[in-house]
């Protein structure tokens, strides 16, 4: 791996590190009086912070889209059962009518007897009986209707008001997330320029340093770079790579913008497979596989509460939406400490044949700061979902 690509994959890959909240303003000491250690450890936990904020909104996300679902389709079971219910009502009254209108107050034997034909008699009798069943029937579908219209009623009223309380979390949580995006921005806006770079700098040579760290451990096996992907795995990480550049927006899922498991999980999804959206759903619900099997498209997953991901792309390197202010990138797969890995497709053949993909053009650049709001999305924006 040259310099000039690890300088670029370096930029802002550390950030994250820790993931205890920030300590109030108030008790320590400005940015001008903080060490550049004390500084990039601020800067860490307070972007930690948020993204962990992110995945718990995207998972409250995934449980309303699936609270709105369970609520329609009770109310399209609801609708229904009240038009049955109709119909059986109308049914039942028709009978009533008929019984009323067409009383004798003679019973069926002695009609019988009356007849100038018992034959015949006797074959409206048995007509009679079915009728009889027939509204016997009618009265049941008319009994059970009622009871499953009542029960039908009441759990789409449960189901309202569980869509109505995770509607009431997700406005919490977007306004935490925002809230912290704010405090990260206000923290970079106080710094100088020479702190910025100093910050820069330090960032980049800590992630150097765990990246060689990392790779000289033998975590990733013996030729990491050889193994092929899958079909699937190579149509994911063809997806990522043309996603580079993009802006990270948290609870974004594309195509304009991608936080980190909005990335993993569209470009799986556009490989053909479909995968949980959040990051500790993938970590909890897609196969594990050892780091030393590792093949590019399978899922890095990052920190002790599984709240980053990244796509493989080989060679140790990584596919990844950063956070905020950044954007779609390469980066070492050592930038944030390492939990494991998982493959959406453990069953499938690796690759004949296979060709890395392409980088773009200025992939492998310095790209500058990663520190800053980018202007993609103001701290404290809402999602567009």
């Amino acid at each position: 791996m040259s310099a000039r690509l690890l300088r670029w994959v370096c930029t802002g890959a550390a950030l994250g590190a820790l993931c205890t909240p920030a300590p109030p303003a108030h008790a320590a000491p400005g940015p001008q009086d903080r060490s550049i250690s004390a500084l990039l450890t601020d800067l860490q936990q307070r972007y930690r912070a948020a993204e962990e904020a992110t995945e718990t909104y995207n998972a409250t996300e995934e449980k309303l889209a699936e609270q709105r679902a369970k609520a329609a389709e009770l109310n399209r079971k609801l609708n229904r059962a009240r038009a049955s219910l109709r119909d059986s009502r109308g049914d039942a009254g028709r009978f009533a009518r008929q019984q009323y209108q067409g009383a004798t107050g003679l019973s069926p034997y002695v009609r019988l007897l009356l007849a100038r034909d018992p034959q015949h008699a006797l074959d409206q009798g048995h007509v009679i009986q079915r009728v009889a069943a027939g509204r016997a029937a009618t009265i049941q579908r008319l009994t059970g209707g009622e009871r499953r219209a009542a029960e039908l009623a009441d759990a789409a009223r449960r189901a309202l008001t569980a869509q109505s309380a995770l509607a009431d979390r997700q406005k919490k949580q977007r306004d935490e997330v925002g809230g912290q995006l704010k405090e990260v921005h206000e923290l970079l806006a106080a710094l100088t320029p020479d702190q910025l770079a100093a910050v820069r700098a330090a960032e980049e040579a800590g992630t150097a340093r765990a990246q060689k760290e990392f790779v000289a451990s033998g975590a990733l096996g013996g030729s990491p770079a050889t193994r092929p992907p899958s079909r699937r795995g190579g149509k994911a990480l063809d997806f990522a790579v043309r996603q580079i550049g993009r802006p990270y927006q948290w609870g974004a899922e594309g195509p304009d913008a991608y936080d980190c498991s909005g990335l993993t999980y569209e470009a799986w999804r556009h490989a053909g497979r479909a995968i949980p959206r959040t990051s500790q759903e993938q970590w909890a619900k897609l196969r594990r596989v050892p780091l030393s099997k590792l093949r590019p498209g399978d899922i890095v997953v990052y920190f002790p509460n599984a709240t980053h991901v990244a796509l493989y792309l080989g060679d140790g390197m990584v596919v990844q939406a950063p956070r905020p202010g950044a954007r779609v990138k390469v980066s070492p797969i050592a930038a944030n400490p390492v939990l494991g890995a998982v493959r959406p497709d453990p069953g499938s053949r690796p690759m004949r044949g296979y060709t890395p993909p392409k980088l773009p053009e200025g992939a492998t650049s310095d790209s500058g700061s990663d520190l800053g709001y980018s202007g993609d999305q103001a701290p404290g924006a809402t999602d567009s979902r």
